[in-house]
């Protein structure tokens, strides 16, 4: 989902300044809700896992270029049930910003661009939750289809949204037309995995329930909204 230099620039980047700091508000609001349901270290220590698990999603685990960006396991859906909106949303810009500052540098300039990218898909999967989930329902007793959803709405957002950037950037040559599309197709076969991989993780917490770490995990991965 990365964004490559060049690809935004110049005057066209103030959009981007924009809409990274609206998700800078929203990721407030986020926040501030989360703090009315957990404490501060439950909140501090999830984020923290968030921003290790996004360094580790980026970094470690297997990334390709295809078409106008990279196809990478961000697995946004799995952070996001199993640490809530609002850590998940810290721990992505985080580990993009620590990604950029340390191992990419020349990522940094499109910092802005790619945050959107990552925490807007993230937001509209939160409130798919409140939308699709029951609220007597915990996240550890989701079924396939369920995180199948969410899934399939958060890496839809992600090409979107790079798709948009690419459009706003470059316009809409053949040779753009065509990298978008290529970028796209590869990256909605990680639907395949990740549905997989939310289940996986979640029978894993479900096996946990009674255990004494549950201030590592959102509160609804185990109790009803």
């Amino acid at each position: 989902m990365h964004i490559e230099p060049g690809v935004v620039d110049g005057a066209k980047m103030v959009f981007a300044y924009g809409t990274a700091a609206a998700a800078a508000g929203y990721s407030v609001k986020l926040i501030a809700s989360d703090l009315a349901q957990h404490n501060i270290l439950s909140f501090a220590a999830r984020s923290v896992l968030a921003t290790v698990g996004v360094f580790v999603f980026f970094e470690l685990l297997p990334h390709f270029a295809v078409g106008v960006s990279e196809v990478h396991f961000i697995l946004g859906t799995t952070l996001f049930l199993l640490l809530g909106a609002a850590p998940s949303a810290l721990g992505l810009a985080l580990g993009l910003l620590v990604q950029g500052a340390f191992f990419a540098p020349s990522d940094l300039p499109m910092y802005f661009v790619n945050v959107t990218t990552l925490l807007v898909p993230l937001f509209a999967i939160s409130a798919l939750a409140q939308r699709i989930i029951p609220q007597d329902r915990a996240y550890v007793d989701l079924a396939y289809a369920d995180v199948l959803k969410l899934s399939v709405a958060y890496q839809g957002g992600v090409v979107a949204w790079v798709a948009f950037w690419a459009f706003y950037g470059q316009g809409f040559g053949a040779d753009n037309l065509n990298a978008v599309w290529t970028f796209g197709a590869a990256y909605m076969l990680v639907v395949l995995i990740e549905p997989l991989a939310d289940l996986a993780v979640l029978a894993g917490a479900k096996a946990l329930r009674g255990g004494g770490i549950r201030g590592l995990f959102t509160h609804r991965l185990y109790h009803a909204g």
